[in-house]
């Protein structure tokens, strides 16, 4: 009368979506948090232009979470791309742009809205800033995503 309730392949597939989704979410934001900071942390005792009552550190929390859901709803999308390493250098590059684009309305929003900053200006400023931080986040990130399915790839056999 011991019996233990068997969970369908249908359900630990779904089961399992939804913790690498999950994960996915943890690792997008807490990535982005920091990358934010690292490139854009210069700017963090400005005022926002666009709420004068909040922080930096909101901001950036409120980015990190709205990125990390997004990003990893995304990305679950691309696992019918077979090739590992197309996938990881596509989720790269969108990584990139979203960060690239946060830290450009960051910029705008803390720095240029209060000055006379033309258009390439603030390009020119945010790229300058954020060029670094964002190639090393971004690629760590995606290693991190994709840690298992590397280690499985390019591990060696135990002989």
């Amino acid at each position: 009368m011991n019996e233990e309730k068997k969970i369908s392949p249908r359900h630990r597939r779904f089961f399992i979506f939804l913790k690498k989704l999950s994960l996915g979410i943890l690792i997008i934001s807490g990535i982005t948090f920091l990358e934010i900071f690292w490139s854009m942390g210069k700017l963090s005792d400005q005022m926002s232009s666009g709420c004068l009552e909040c922080s930096f550190t909101e901001d950036a929390l409120f980015i990190s979470l709205i990125t990390g859901v997004f990003l990893s709803a995304v990305f679950a999308l691309f696992a019918f791309i077979r090739n590992l390493i197309v996938r990881m250098i596509t989720e790269l590059i969108i990584l990139l742009i979203v960060w690239l684009f946060f830290n450009y309305s960051i910029f705008v929003e803390r720095e240029s809205s209060w000055s006379t900053y033309s258009f390439n200006e603030e390009l020119y400023y945010t790229l300058t800033l954020s060029v670094f931080p964002v190639i090393i986040t971004g690629i760590t990130a995606v290693i991190i995503l994709h840690f298992k399915e590397i280690k499985a790839r390019f591990a060696r056999p135990a002989k």
